[in-house]
């Protein structure tokens, strides 16, 4: 299944199979197809197989032949320019270097690693601090997760990219924070680059995709194209619930939660209320 492309460049992944050492293939003839330009949710529940894709099109795992998998018309793992050259920043799948991994915990300061970062337009680097409200004082091993992981996305996001792969990375981050960087991610998307998000949080999600795509134990079930819609507001949840619900209702009844009876009032995500645990 493939969301709708045909343009050169983008994602395209074609009969993708891969298993990790000793354990059964967790995909199996794979296809996925992102065209550019396109902001992808990735939507699935815990070890569908989400990280790991995105780990594969960062060019970390091997499958197949050099056409298996391809990112800006080269082969994601064979192609070291993807890499070197800068259009796919390996260092936000799942964080700067691995996000999500934290390695910034020793006693320097925000200012020494993000100014450390060699070759960056200075007006990128001035407003992706203020955009993520960095006190360039900050000593890493004294702040919190979050402010760590602000300092690692604005790293990461030092340099211009075409594909940006992100895996749960504003799950640390304020609300405000989180929605002023997938802002941030939206005006880079209108110029050409590609983005894939992966994440359990649809809240403030509304209008940011124009696609999204489930995984289901390592197979993509279903993928959708948003569509245009007079109440912008819901359009991207809307999309979340016609790819999600068909899954949720083949689901078998024993695989099912029992519903939690708070679960069962009338509220609803809103842009002040980002983080369900």
């Amino acid at each position: 299944m493939k969301t709708n492309s045909g343009d050169a460049g983008g994602i395209q992944v074609s009969g993708m199979q891969f298993s990790y050492d000793g354990q059964p293939p967790l995909f199996v003839q794979f296809d996925l197809e992102v065209t550019p330009g396109s902001r992808c949710l990735l939507i699935g529940a815990n070890g569908s197989g989400k990280t790991t894709l995105l780990k594969i099109l960062a060019g970390k795992h091997m499958v197949g032949g050099r056409d298996v998998v391809r990112v800006l018309n080269c082969s994601a793992f064979h192609d070291t320019q993807l890499i070197c050259g800068g259009d796919l920043p390996t260092s936000v799948v799942r964080g700067i270097k691995q996000l999500g991994d934290v390695p910034l915990q020793g006693d320097f300061s925000a200012e020494h690693m993000i100014f450390g970062v060699e070759g960056v337009d200075p007006t990128r680097r001035e407003k992706l601090i203020d955009l993520l409200d960095i006190d360039l004082q900050w000593r890493m091993h004294k702040v919190s997760d979050g402010q760590r992981r602000r300092v690692q996305i604005c790293m990461g996001l030092l340099h211009p990219f075409k594909v940006l792969l992100l895996d749960e990375i504003t799950v640390d981050l304020d609300v405000v924070t989180r929605m002023d960087l997938l802002d941030f991610s939206r005006r880079n998307a209108t110029r050409g680059a590609t983005i894939v998000y992966a994440t359990h949080i649809f809240d403030g999600l509304e209008t940011w995709a124009t696609h999204a795509a489930y995984i289901q134990d390592g197979e993509l079930r279903r993928s959708e194209r948003s569509r245009s819609s007079r109440d912008e507001g819901r359009q991207e949840l809307a999309l979340c619930g016609r790819v999600v619900a068909p899954r949720r209702d083949q689901a078998p009844p024993e695989g099912r939660r029992r519903l939690h009876p708070f679960r069962q009032l009338p509220f609803r995500s809103s842009r002040h209320m980002a983080y369900f645990r």
